[in-house]
């Protein structure tokens, strides 16, 4: 089948070490993988990482100042109103939008791919992937991996929420069939429709052939300047909900019990200076190492180098993520400590491949940890466990589920073809 990727967000670089552009990479690289011939039409390029196996088409474009004000003018609003730096973003995105399926079919043609099928992974503000589809008369199923809109709104701040909910629905509406990430998403998605009769669940895979070599760990424990003592990792974003400053108190109390273990929390973000410091005033420079930024394709090193993975999100009422994090852990052999909170629960088999705490709770986590740390026999097996449970959760296995979905007449096409 030939397919059309179609990631239209430009907070997302497909070459970038962001959740959303490992998913991105390893969706496409499946796909082709499996035999499917992909063109990866994006917004951002970014670095850092190999490009996936494929044809990529980047479509970068900044609206000029005559588009964004007739944009305005269609919103009926004052073309003072672009003073205003968030509202401005949003107008761009919208104006990017607009021009999409023009720009996308000049590039397409000019390589003479037509696509069997769209898929795409659903965006803030955009509903254009609909008209792609109609051009070239195929089935549009849409991957949604947030309520972003209400994502949004709370914690980067939305100014046109109206017309970001009215183009979520459009967009939604105008999927064949829709892959939800999460049980939490698939409800709001459902929500948003009326209806779950075309709202499939399927949480977020791993490539089996990066994790669970168990390679470099020696490389990155000499280069931590660390030898046997255990060492527990936590790797993602320096985000608030991801729980970095709630791990940090829990292991000042354990350190306090068990002076000989060290911890390595990977990755960057917002949180990450104030994190640095707390460490510093904390007297944990020694113990509490922070690396910064590592290119994903090293992870799989570094998770072989620790000995428990943690995920300490914070409580969160309608925790809708399916972290890669966990699934990248269990698959590199490694038990994972995680709160009892949405999707995780589907993923970790509580005492077996890992072990969960309630939410927010600093002893629960702690006393989850020390029983690792302290029978590492039974932290071993538990890896192993987690292993074996991660191999029935690889992304040909995901891209498979989710091209299934397409009506029939996309698989014949290409069967005749």
């Amino acid at each position: 089948m030939k397919i059309l990727y179609l990631n239209p967000d430009r907070g997302i670089p497909v070459l970038g070490d962001k959740g959303a552009s490992v998913h991105v990479r390893e969706f496409v690289t499946a796909a082709a993988e499996l035999g499917h011939e992909v063109v990866l039409a994006c917004a951002t390029l970014g670095s850092g990482n190999p490009a996936p196996v494929g044809r990529i088409v980047c479509l970068e474009y900044n609206a000029s100042e005559t588009e964004l004000k007739a944009e305005c003018v269609a919103l009926g609003m004052p073309i003072s109103a672009l003073s205003d730096l968030t509202l401005r973003r949003e107008v761009s995105r919208i104006a990017y939008d607009r021009t999409l399926p023009a720009r996308l079919w000049a590039q397409l043609s000019s390589m003479g791919f037509r696509p069997d099928l769209v898929y795409e992974r659903h965006a803030l503000f955009h509903r254009e992937g609909i008209r792609v589809a109609r051009q070239f008369g195929v089935p549009r199923l849409l991957e949604v991996n947030a309520p972003l809109v209400d994502e949004q709104r709370r914690f980067r701040g939305l100014k046109l929420e109206s017309e970001a909910r009215l183009a979520e629905k459009d967009s939604y509406r105008g999927a064949d069939a829709i892959v939800a990430v999460s049980d939490a998403v698939a409800a709001h998605v459902a929500g948003v429709l009326g209806s779950d009769q075309k709202v499939h669940v399927l949480p977020n895979g791993v490539n089996l052939a990066r994790f669970g070599k168990h390679e470099g760990s020696a490389a990155v424990r000499e280069k931590l300047g660390l030898g046997e003592e255990p060492l527990l990792g936590f790797i993602g974003s320096f985000k608030p909900w991801h729980g970095m400053m709630f791990l940090l108190e829990v292991f000042r109390a354990l350190h306090e019990l068990r002076p000989h273990v060290r911890m390595v929390a990977v990755g960057d973000g917002p949180e990450w200076e104030t994190i640095r410091q707390r460490v510093s005033d904390c007297g944990l420079d020694q113990v509490v190492l922070l690396p910064g930024r590592v290119p994903h394709a090293e992870i799989p090193a570094w998770l072989d180098a620790i000995d428990v993975s943690i995920a300490p999100y914070l409580p969160h009422a309608d925790f809708y993520f399916s972290p890669l994090k966990i699934i990248e852990s269990m698959a590199a052999g490694r038990p994972v400590v995680a709160p009892q909170i949405g999707q995780i629960v589907d993923l970790i088999d509580d005492g077996k491949t890992g072990s969960l705490y309630a939410p927010g709770d600093a002893v629960g986590c702690a006393k989850a940890l020390l029983d690792l740390i302290d029978l590492p026999d039974q932290c071993r097996l538990m890896g192993q466990a987690a292993e074996r449970e991660a191999a029935s959760h690889s992304w040909w296995h995901v891209v498979e589920q989710a091209l299934s979905l397409a009506p029939t007449p996309a698989l014949t096409r290409a069967v005749a073809l």
